[in-house]
């Protein structure tokens, strides 16, 4: 029987290693994987390269390797909410490479399924078509994007068997199934692990195969990036 759960996000995360690529899940601060995040966080990873749709907030998700030092280049579409990433991106301290949401998105998921490269009509004619090949195809011009390559993708998952298969709930299926085995390494962080056999097999949305090692996580605290509501009647 094959069996991936390990204990917890320190014996998940034991060879991360300084200067690596790192696929985080998560759209804003929704299916974060919290636990694995704080664990890179006392581990004092440094001279990460974080790819993830953006970079939480100040005190909360990437945020908290921000205000450490522990990321030299973020790759996302969106600032999002987050001051410091702002401030290190404008003043120099980070490299930063601003990604169409979309292009993201397709990046990772081209990584998961071994296709090296794909063209694309988002940014044809702008800062992010700059030494890239282009082509046209039926009429319209596309720019050629490659595949990411990581050493680890981090993903969180509603709900998890010790093979490894996983289900996701809700926004957390956005990123976190695309770069779900598109790094070398793939590690889960789920919210229920379960034993084999335990999930309907139709309601898996990835396979085990995609999966090194996932382990049960505790104390999320699911935060709302911005919380609006209607005043009181």
């Amino acid at each position: 029987m094959i069996n991936k759960k390990v204990a917890n996000a320190q014996e998940a995360l034991h060879d991360v290693q300084d200067n690596q690529t790192i696929m985080v899940g998560g759209f804003g601060l929704s299916g974060i994987p919290e636990n694995s995040i704080a664990e890179l966080v006392r581990k004092n990873i440094t001279g990460l390269t974080c790819i993830s749709n953006n970079a939480g907030v100040d005190d909360f998700g990437l945020g908290l390797l921000l205000q450490k030092r522990q990321v030299k280049k973020m790759i996302a579409s969106y600032v999002g909410e987050n001051a410091e990433f702002e401030r290190q991106m404008l003043s120099g301290e980070l490299d930063v490479e601003l990604t169409p949401q979309g292009t993201l998105a397709e990046k990772c998921r081209a990584a998961q399924a071994g296709i090296p490269a794909f063209f694309t009509p988002a940014g044809y004619g702008t800062e992010v078509a700059e030494g890239k090949e282009t082509r046209e195809f039926n009429g319209k011009m596309y720019v050629m994007e490659e595949a990411y390559k990581a050493d680890f993708a981090i993903v969180k998952a509603w709900k998890g068997d010790e093979a490894g298969n996983l289900v996701f709930k809700g926004t957390t299926r956005s990123f976190n199934a695309v770069m779900a085995g598109a790094g070398e390494i793939t590690i889960a962080e789920v919210e229920e692990l379960v034993p084999l056999g335990e999930l309907d097999p139709n309601q898996i949305h990835i396979p085990g195969i995609y999966v090194k090692r996932i382990f049960q996580g505790e104390k999320y605290e699911k935060r709302i990036e911005q919380r609006t509501v209607r005043k009181r009647d």
